[in-house]
């Protein structure tokens, strides 16, 4: 239990990061469609659907790849250097390439009069990635504080700057349009000012980092950066299904939705992309407790208990994301104002589906410790195949018919089949005594709590009857909860204090 609470201990502190400062981004949401039309905001959407894949190719699994070879070597340093050095001269040749080729890609993202855009993107993931090692370092020496710290000041510049590009400047221009801040603004960029801001944001992050940065030296391993890649790639290439069906299901639905125009095309992947985010809460979690668990679970396999831990660790999480499904689900009378385009409303059937395909995500990020403890890292990227390749087929067949709602779905069959897979091949490689039978009890119980809900809000309009209904199912499954796990929840650090 106390490696579960030191655990529980960094998964907070990393949350403070990944939850708080993503969460004052999502606050961006209801400002963002306000200030954007639907098809502008279909726009920003294909951007940030293609900077997660390229970032992929930019970092080539290398962050997994130095917690892995910083429990297995000596020199902790010697590790550090020649990872860092190998990120910073890829960088440098991967950005070469983006601005060399930025117009091609504009037109492949349908930004054809907006190069710039490319070029600022460019820039970002460059930064981002130089920045991926210093904070890799902070984890890695167990400095959860400082890494929250600047995340969370990267969002708040992200805010600021985004709130005064779209509201301070355009007024500033009009007063005093003579001025030389005034030439700043150009509102046919639309879209572009998001993309600045995340620029500004991006390059003060790397600027805070410095001190981590500066311990750097040039001394690079051949032998051990050998070995390294070939532990990487296949983390690379296995990262690529969670990236695809995340985010580049954008660009497929922009090439095949059944609208009749351009525009039209680019509203739809606005409306997608925008009730998408009310699945952020359960997508913020898994990558909060997946950055804390991940040194974790390299520093536990080395213990007599590693399977009983991660088994345990499984229970805690499937009963978090079970919880958060239900909180966002009925109650999504309230968290669909977080979209300030009532046109957009009109996709909020599919966050359902992507809660439950984002809860398959985070178990498979559970689960994948197998192959990652085993070395079987080709593993992950075979399983990654498989759910990509289903991806791309349910998306090719059934955008052209029924728009977003096949993305949705097929996000959901795609992370689903990873889970089942991953779990079925880890037992036989690496046996975790999984509790599947109080897991599935958990999930059932969820679905139908959500269940009793759809159909009773089909019936009913009355909003705060529907909150009534909400909250006592909500309270049922909480205190089934409490009673089939009531005692081990009260040996949790700082929250166990709340189940006695």
């Amino acid at each position: 239990m106390s490696n579960i609470k030191k655990l529980a201990g960094q998964t907070m502190w990393y949350g403070v990061s990944s939850i708080l400062a993503r969460f004052l981004n999502y606050l961006l949401t209801p400002y963002l469609t306000r200030q954007l039309s639907t098809a502008a905001y279909g726009e920003m959407g294909l951007i940030y659907a293609a900077i997660p894949f390229v970032t992929n190719v930019f970092s080539y699994g290398m962050e997994t790849t130095f917690f892995r070879y910083t429990n297995k070597e000596d020199d902790d340093r010697n590790v550090y250097n020649t990872t860092a050095l190998s990120l910073i001269t890829t960088t440098l040749l991967f950005t070469a390439l983006l601005l060399l080729f930025q117009q091609q890609i504009a037109n492949f993202l349908r930004v054809e009069n907006h190069p710039e855009f490319i070029r600022w993107s460019a820039y970002i993931i460059a930064l981002d990635t130089l920045a991926l090692m210093p904070f890799s370092r902070l984890r890695n020496n167990n400095r959860p504080r400082k890494y929250a710290s600047i995340k969370v000041a990267n969002i708040l510049v992200n805010i600021g700057m985004t709130v005064f590009f779209y509201s301070v400047l355009p007024d500033m221009a009009k007063n005093s349009p003579d001025s030389f801040i005034a030439s700043w603004y150009h509102p046919e960029l639309g879209v572009g000012y998001v993309i600045l801001a995340n620029l500004i944001a991006s390059s003060v992050t790397l600027l805070l980092l410095i001190p981590e940065a500066s311990a750097i030296q040039f001394k690079f391993d051949k032998k051990l950066w050998r070995e390294m890649i070939i532990y990487s790639l296949p983390i690379m290439i296995a990262s690529f299904g969670g990236i695809i069906n995340e985010t580049f299901d954008r660009i497929m639905l922009s090439w095949w939705s059944p609208a009749a125009t351009e525009i039209a095309k680019k509203e739809e992947v606005g409306i997608y992309n925008a009730c998408y985010k009310l699945s952020i809460l359960i997508t913020l979690f898994v990558q909060a407790f997946r950055m804390g668990a991940e040194p974790f679970f390299f520093k536990q396999a080395k213990g007599e208990d590693a399977q009983r831990i991660y088994a345990r660790v499984m229970d805690y999480f499937v009963i978090t994301i079970c919880t958060m499904f239900l909180v966002v689900t009925l109650y999504i009378d309230i968290w669909k104002h977080f979209i300030q385009n009532e046109r957009m409303w009109t996709g909020l059937k599919i966050v359902p589906v992507l809660l439950v395909a984002n809860m398959c995500l985070g178990v498979y990020y559970n689960l994948s410790i197998w192959y990652k403890l085993s070395q079987k890292t080709n593993a992950g990227a075979t399983i990654t195949f498989i759910g990509a390749a289903i991806t791309l087929v349910i998306n090719y067949l059934f955008i052209p018919y029924f728009g977003y709602m096949a993305c949705a779905v097929a996000t959901l069959a795609c992370y689903g089949s990873m889970m089942l897979i991953s779990y079925f091949w880890g037992q036989k490689v690496y046996p975790v005594p999984y509790k599947v039978g109080k897991i599935g009890t958990f999930f059932l119980l969820m679905l139908l709590c959500y269940f009793v809900y759809f159909v009773f809000s089909n019936y009913v309009e009355v909003v705060w009857m529907r909150y009534v209904v909400a909250t006592i199912l909500l309270a049922v499954y909480v205190l089934f909860v409490l009673k089939k796990e009531g005692k081990e929840l009260q040996k949790l650090p700082v929250v166990g204090k709340y189940f006695r």
